[in-house]
């Protein structure tokens, strides 16, 4: 006789999806800045100075977006703004 309990082997093989999208709230300031701010010419200024050959790079808005991020948290060093990127989700 098998016995259910909440740590069933069953509930605990299935997978549910999930959007990053969901995780943050409507009203963050991350989501407001996203919404103010387009960053997409960061691409026109930087064109020069990225060459077509070798590894791929960081994309250059996703840097600017960590530094922006950095100072509006108050974070004080890039890997201290890496680090809380990796636990919150915002």
């Amino acid at each position: 006789m098998k016995m259910l309990s909440k740590h069933n082997s069953i509930q605990r093989d299935q997978v549910e999806m999930i959007a990053l999208d969901q995780l943050v709230p409507e009203n963050h300031l991350v989501r407001k800045m996203e919404a103010a701010i387009d960053f997409s010419f960061i691409y026109d200024l930087v064109e020069e100075t990225y060459s077509a050959v070798g590894r791929p790079s960081i994309d250059p808005v996703i840097l600017i977006k960590l530094t922006f991020i950095q100072y509006t948290f108050g974070i004080r060093s890039m890997r201290q703004t890496i680090e809380e990127l990796k636990t919150n989700m915002a």
